[in-house]
């Protein structure tokens, strides 16, 4: 058990850093997610990976 939520905390993690690190269209779209991550780690970590890619670049 120990292992998921090592586990949980690195995709986590890394959604953050993805988040971050993404060049969006709009100016508070990077912000809009990285509150929608923090707040909702879960749900905003899998409402990433579905739509928020789509819409950012990466620098």
């Amino acid at each position: 058990m120990f292992g998921i939520g090592i586990l949980g905390v690195l995709i986590y993690a890394y959604t953050i850093y993805d988040v971050v690190s993404s060049k969006f269209a709009g100016n508070n779209d990077k912000l809009i997610w990285v509150l929608i991550v923090l707040f909702l780690p879960l749900l905003g970590t899998v409402l990433w990976f579905v739509i928020g890619r789509k819409s950012a670049t990466k620098t």
